[in-house]
């Protein structure tokens, strides 16, 4: 493959599990050339295989199955024999004696060391003593995550997961995860969920142990994300704004810092530099600063944005925020507007054809004001007072926001969408809270949690649940809990070894949608008094407490 160091040219090299979707016809060739030159030098190679050029491939006997693949710094010597459908990702080694199953997946900057360093004689010194060699076996269908040592003389089983940073000093049984330094195995992946999920032992264990895989893994999903220097949501996926955001959201959530893949400092100036400074507003990646559609610059008259970029005055603004720092310029498309131009198009918003929409656009509105806010950006007079007193008197019989004639899955996901950028954001409640929890508890009813929810039908659920019921938390307490537990059971057992969660069954895991369901667990685990098990809080989006209080 060339070697030319372009953005766009070593794409493959780096993510070579979609190199023959992507590849052009010279680098097909290429690749082509790689693999008879690799078989000229007695290696066995299968068909379908990748061997990037950067990649340090020099073993004394090599065989690769069919569709597998070494990535770009890789580090491959000794005696490795590679089973079908497996890879060795990033600034990987694989070294030694070493014999690897099928579907197996070899995380970014992981060591697989099939050898050892002599010490026993102390006279001389540690380098000119000999070289030992029991061996490394490893399975089939085995995730090892980013960043795990794998040392000589283990046998590591088949249908394996192996946590990132782990350090593998002894055999893994098949089925088992395992954690830590030293390894050990933290649960078998045939079990069922235990306690209150149908197994055996507390609700706490259960959640303490997903907690552990999640945070264990993340670093080799975010590596996997992260393509030519941008995050995308999941492997097939363009780059977006709103995957940088998850990603640093999913950082902070369960190892307290930002990505490793950029600085802190880089992390902020990437999100800072995209705000257009005469909206406020962020736009995606693809297509340059924010000019806002329907918007204009400033010396316009300022209207609502459009959905993506008022998404996105979350999403980067919570990035921000869990970064130390802050939006640049207020978010002019709303702070410009006067009390009655937000009423007018307020009143035009269609709630009774297309809730979520509305709610998600009043969700964009209210955060917008948290920013102006906290920043203590100056606003019209009336402003934050006319978006409060709107949503009070447009709310109906059934404490939602929206028609429910028709359903209740739009109202409620509107209704959670305004209350989380106003109310709950504030920390403001306006009452009649048992009628919102009848409404959402039949809504809840509509769902089969284990078979079709989306993480937005759960958030909607499980947020609204607790934002009402911290005035009534004794209200349906059961149902509510019932409802809480199905949720969990949903959420734990969905989890994709070393990718994640997906948005919803039937799709891949992305970082969205592992994202939402963290927090989902949150909210459903805090509803049955055992959040403390899961050791992380959202900060950011889903944040439980109020971003800043405004009084009653």
């Amino acid at each position: 493959m060339t070697s030319t160091l372009g953005e766009e040219t070593l794409i493959e090299d780096y993510a070579p599990w979609a190199f023959w979707e992507t590849a052009s016809a010279e680098q097909r060739a290429d690749q082509a050339t790689r693999a008879t030159e690799l078989r000229a030098r007695g290696y066995l190679i299968g068909a379908g295989c990748m061997v990037s050029r950067l990649a340090a491939v020099h073993p004394d006997t090599f065989a690769l199955g069919d569709r597998s693949y070494v990535a770009a710094h890789a580090h491959v010597s000794g005696d490795v024999s590679i089973g079908v459908d497996s890879s060795v990702n990033v600034a990987a080694a694989v070294r030694g004696r070493v014999q690897i199953g099928r579907a197996v997946r070899i995380g970014s900057h992981t060591s697989i060391l099939g050898f050892d360093h002599g010490f026993a004689d102390t006279e001389l010194e540690l380098f000119r003593q000999p070289l030992t060699s029991a061996g490394i076996t490893i399975g089939d269908d085995v995730w090892i995550g980013s960043h795990a040592v794998v040392l000589d003389g283990v046998r590591i089983g088949s249908h394996v997961v192996v946590g990132a940073a782990a350090v593998v000093t002894r055999d893994v049984p098949d089925w088992a995860v395992v954690v830590g330094n030293p390894a050990r195995v933290v649960r078998d992946r045939r079990a069922p969920v235990p306690g209150a999920l149908g197994g055996h032992g507390p609700l706490a264990s259960s959640l303490r142990a997903f907690a552990d895989v999640a945070r264990s893994e993340l670093p080799t999903i975010l590596d996997t994300a992260w393509v030519g220097g941008r995050y995308r949501d999941s492997p097939s996926a363009i780059p977006t704004m709103r995957a940088h955001c998850d990603a640093v959201e999913l950082a902070d959530l369960l190892i307290g810092g930002p990505p490793v893949q950029l600085s802190r400092d880089g992390h902020v100036a990437r999100l800072r530099g995209a705000q257009d400074r005469d909206t406020g507003l962020v736009a995606e990646l693809a297509a340059g600063p924010a000019s806002g559609v329907g918007v204009g610059s400033r010396r316009r008259r300022p209207q609502l944005p459009d959905h993506l970029r008022a998404y996105h005055v979350l999403s980067v603004g919570h990035a921000l925020d869990l970064l130390g720092s802050s939006f640049e310029h207020p978010v002019h498309a709303v702070t410009d507007l006067s009390p009655g131009a937000l009423v007018g198009l307020l009143d035009g918003l269609p709630w009774r054809t297309n809730a979520w929409g509305a709610g998600a656009l009043v969700d964009a509105v209210g955060t917008a004001l948290t920013w102006a806010l906290r920043a203590e950006h100056p606003l019209p007079e009336g402003l934050v007072d006319a978006l409060v007193g709107w949503l009070v008197v447009h709310r109906d019989a059934s404490g939602l926001w929206g028609c429910p004639d028709d359903g209740l899955l739009e109202p409620v996901n509107g209704t959670y969408r305004a209350v989380r950028g106003t109310l709950a954001q504030w920390g403001l409640a306006l009452g009649r809270e048992d009628v919102l929890i009848d409404t959402v508890l039949r809504r809840a009813a509509e769902v089969t949690w284990a078979r079709d929810a989306t993480a937005c039908d759960a958030l909607d659920v499980v947020h609204l649940l607790s934002w009402a019921g911290r005035t009534r938390p004794e209200y349906r307490r059961a149902e509510v809990s019932d409802v809480a537990r199905a949720v969990l059971k949903a959420t734990l057992r969905a989890w994709v070894p070393g990718r994640g969660l997906p948005f919803t069954a039937g799709r891949e895991p992305s970082l969205q949608g592992t994202e939402m369901w963290l927090a989902v667990a949150w909210y459903a685990a805090d509803l049955l008094g055992e959040a403390d098990a899961l050791d992380y809080r959202p900060r950011g989006v889903h944040r439980p407490e109020p971003a800043l209080h405004l009084g009653r």
